[in-house]
């Protein structure tokens, strides 16, 4: 039956492409997309965001570090409003380098892949709160080239790619030319956004700004070391508590479910640890379209139509569910999906009188300094590629 509904959803979709595809924008024969269809399957129904973040982890590093962890949650918020141009929303992808940490090897140029592209939220925030800072060289050029060799950048030109690199230390370091590794990024269509840590002439005189300018991406200069003032709202400690009802929502199956189950626990905690106001933006991302977690929660495996209820072994259901039939299984998730609806509901609802309330309160030079250059730099990119923002 599942394989009955592919057939039939790309037949549909060979049918709908020119209103459903992501940002393409480019016409094409319909003989070509039957068959480009059935060649990418679901990878290449909906248009992807992809972004790689190069973060310099040596010692003074430590508040690029922290603003990162504290403002993920932003970034994926924005996100939730993105529209491409015929109304599709994208997905999001993120991947992480660290470079410039003496505790990296020294053959692999102090460079470390520490996520390949993922659109696992808790993985992205548990990867991120992995990294610590010590020493280091800083290889600009070689952690860029590193980057566009091992991730899978794709070939839709009409997808948003993005490379934002941050650091403190002069762009030309290294046996690698700069220029080399961004033009290679060019090539793929990949825009390199540089992020200096440190003075603005002090960025420019050792080349991020022209790191950038070369691939048509933005050069920002911030203070890493600056505080980020988070307001404190009257609906915040109303939504960390709906966080907790929404994770008992999840149904966990498979091998790696209870694990999967209990990291989304550890990222909640982490988020709470840093700031009250981090732990709600998180939940607001738990909250919208960007948080699935179709490998390991029923609720969304089904809803996603990654798996059917009779192919699941009674060894990879939760207690709850093992020694049930097929129709009190699924009744089970109806419940917890509709439980999960409504809460999801409630979150929104009062995060936009949250928003609200920060628009009245918060100074605009208090606002976190990477998340202010990254999605500035991300907005104006992705208009170029017909995105909009609600």
């Amino acid at each position: 039956m599942k394989n009955a509904r592919q057939i039939l959803g790309i037949g549909l979709m060979a049918l709908t492409l020119s209103s459903a595809y992501g940002c393409e924008l480019k016409t094409k024969k319909t003989e070509s997309l039957i068959a480009h269809a059935i060649a990418n399957n679901e990878k290449e129904a909906n248009n992807t965001v992809k972004i790689a973040l190069l973060l310099d982890t040596s010692n003074s590093m430590d508040g690029l570090i922290n603003q990162a962890k504290a403002q993920l949650w932003d970034i994926v918020n924005k996100f939730t409003h993105a529209k491409c141009g015929n109304e599709a929303r994208p997905k999001l992808q993120i991947a992480l380098y660290q470079y410039g940490n003496d505790d990296l090897s020294s053959r692999e140029g102090y460079i470390q892949q520490v996520l390949d592209f993922s659109g696992d939220l808790d993985e992205i925030s548990e990867k991120l709160f992995s990294l610590t800072t010590n020493g280091g060289e800083e290889y600009c050029g070689e952690v860029i080239q590193t980057s566009l060799k091992q991730l899978d950048w794709g070939k839709n030109a009409d997808n948003l790619k993005m490379i934002f690199i941050a650091g403190n230390e002069p762009f030309t370091q290294g046996k690698l030319n700069y220029k080399d590794a961004v033009t290679n990024a060019k090539e793929k269509d990949v825009v390199v956004n540089t992020i200096f840590c440190g003075n603005y002439d002090q960025g420019v005189n050792t080349d991020w700004k022209n790191g950038a300018k070369l691939t048509g991406g933005e050069y920002i200069a911030i203070d890493h070391n600056r505080q980020v003032v988070h307001i404190d709202t009257p609906y915040d400690e109303v939504i960390i508590k709906l966080n907790s009802k929404l994770n008992k929502t999840y149904v966990s199956y498979g091998a790696l479910g209870t694990v999967n189950m209990n990291k989304q626990s550890r990222q909640d905690y982490n988020a709470l640890e840093m700031e009250e106001a981090v732990a709600v933006k998180r939940a607001v991302s738990k909250s919208s379209r960007m948080y699935n977690n179709a490998s390991w929660d029923l609720v969304d495996a089904i809803e996603d139509d990654k798996i059917e209820i009779s192919d699941i072994a009674d060894e990879d259901l939760p207690e709850e569910l093992k020694d049930k039939s097929d129709a009190e299984i699924t009744s089970y998730i109806e419940e917890k999906k509709s439980e999960r609806v409504k809460i999801q509901k409630e979150i929104q609802e009062l995060n936009s009188k949250r928003e609200a309330y920060i628009s009245e309160n918060q100074k605009e030079s208090t606002k976190g300094e990477l998340e202010n250059a990254m999605l500035e730099a991300i907005k104006r990119q992705a208009k170029k590629k017909n995105y909009t923002w609600e």
